[in-house]
């Protein structure tokens, strides 16, 4: 059962939002009349239409998401600086909760190609339902005042209504979006640039799950390679037969955030390390379903539409490239992380809600502007390297999962090869030689039922 203390928590917020509605409530909890992004056909920011894109360029520049991100104040909806030419709230009517936009979704906020975006997203962690669905209460415990918690956070977690929860079947990503990009048409590349990834509490959460991530318990039992005793969460604690998710026993450390660095534990437990800010989250519409809650719309695996691609190097100063399978390409990001390790062992990195800033650029073929291998797969780039990606499984969830390491280990090499090739000139042996001898691949992830692998090759080797 939920604690008293959530549970009254909850309850004052279920009221002021039936009274006032969802939209209103979160104009309510701020102070500020704002209203939808998408108002009039315009979705331009009165306090952003002075911001230039070149702003959030230089500030991100050379950062490629190794160390950057540092907290330097709670950034509430619509409060402090906005650097895009457009901004979009996690508002809690247009948010999807646990899926991604389809290429049939209604678009929330519109966006010229070349111009900048800036969007305050929203972490799952502190709103799910194993942690009481309710920040307010959750984040207290932890010695949180209401003031550092996000308004949106606490909107959405009293308010969601747009889908049915099922906490054991939807992904837990809150997903901001879809943003129409003009003039992006199925066959091209959405080109994005992350700007800015920038905290907006100083506190984050890594949690693990019985069922999930790399040290999971099967339904047949231990894994392969490990035992029942090494299984994390421990056998003995997992509850998810209570059927409350409250009770399933599943993990979640607290982490706060001191400037660009975060820490966890205590005394001689505690440990200190880098923020590395980043979307694991950036997409755009690739299923063809129009049922909000189809597996093939689950937010947790990537796709060849990107989503929940959990590569750590895609943080501020790095560029993501899509192939867009709908009319305006559909934009979406969510799953906003302060900081994670390649393979996202424990199952989420250190969660925590950003404000981003990027620019959305229309690619067309033959046009030159986007690596080759993107008009079919995703792709991305840092300022000192290219990032091939392999992904086991990249049509989706629907008909099953295949989580072979090996299928997308061979992809990366497959797709490093053709961009070598047909990039930069150079003889497929060659080519694979020169991976073998000079290239650096990594496991992105291991716990988004499809993984992921992404391989670095350095810029200063091709001349």
């Amino acid at each position: 059962m939920t604690p008293r203390g959530q549970q009254d928590g909850r309850t004052a917020a279920q009221t002021l939002v039936a009274a006032l509605g969802r939209r209103r409530f979160l104009q309510a909890a701020l102070g500020v009349g704002a209203g939808s992004a998408l108002a009039a056909g315009s979705a331009v920011s009165a306090s952003a239409a002075t911001s230039s894109a070149s702003t959030g360029a230089s500030a991100a520049r050379g950062a490629g998401g190794r160390g950057s991100g540092k907290f330097s104040g709670i950034l509430q909806p619509g409060r402090g600086r906005i650097r895009g030419d457009v901004y979009l709230s996690s508002d809690t009517d247009d948010v999807l909760w646990g899926y991604v936009p389809s290429v049939h979704a209604d678009a929330v906020a519109r966006v010229r190609s070349g111009r900048t975006i800036t969007i305050d997203s929203v972490s799952h962690e502190g709103i799910l339902e194993d942690q009481g669905r309710d920040p307010v209460a959750y984040f207290a415990e932890h010695g949180v005042r209401r003031r550092e918690v996000l308004d949106d956070a606490a909107a959405i977690a009293a308010g969601y209504s747009r889908t049915a929860r099922n906490f054991d079947v939807d992904g837990p990503h809150v997903v901001t979006g879809p943003v129409l990009v003009e003039g992006a048409e199925p066959g091209d590349v959405l080109k994005i640039e992350t700007l800015e990834a920038t905290p907006r509490v100083p506190y984050g959460v890594v949690s693990s799950r019985h069922g999930k991530g790399s040290l999971a318990a099967t339904a047949a039992g231990a894994p392969a390679g490990i035992t029942l005793d090494e299984v994390m969460p421990p056998v003995a604690t997992d509850g998810r037969g209570s059927g409350v998710p409250t009770e399933y026993g599943n993990v979640s450390v607290f982490a706060e955030v001191d400037g660009d660095h975060a820490t966890m534990g205590s005394g001689r437990g505690r440990v200190r390390f880098p923020l590395r800010t980043f979307f694991g989250m950036m997409g755009v519409a690739y299923a063809e379903t129009t049922n909000l809650t189809a597996p093939e719309a689950n937010s947790i695996p990537p796709t060849l539409g990107g989503g929940n691609i959990d590569i750590s190097h895609l943080g501020a100063g790095s560029t993501f490239y899509l192939p867009v399978s709908a009319e305006g390409a559909l934009f979406y990001v969510g799953d906003p992380h302060m900081a994670m390790g390649d393979g996202e062992v424990a199952l989420t990195a250190m969660e925590g809600s950003l404000r981003g800033t990027f620019r959305l650029t229309v690619c067309k073929p033959g046009s030159g502007d986007a690596p080759s291998v993107a008009y079919s797969y995703p792709f991305a780039e840092t300022a000192d390297a290219w990032i091939p990606i392999g992904l086991s499984d990249p049509d989706g969830s629907a008909g099953g999962q295949l989580s072979d390491l090996d299928v997308a280990m061979r992809r990366a090499v497959v797709n490093a090869l053709d961009f070598l090739q047909h990039d930069h000139g150079l003889d497929r042996a060659v080519a694979y030689a020169y991976l073998s001898a000079a290239a650096d691949f990594a496991v992105s992830q291991v716990v988004d039922r499809t993984v992921g692998v992404h391989g670095l090759i350095r810029k200063s080797d091709l001349r």
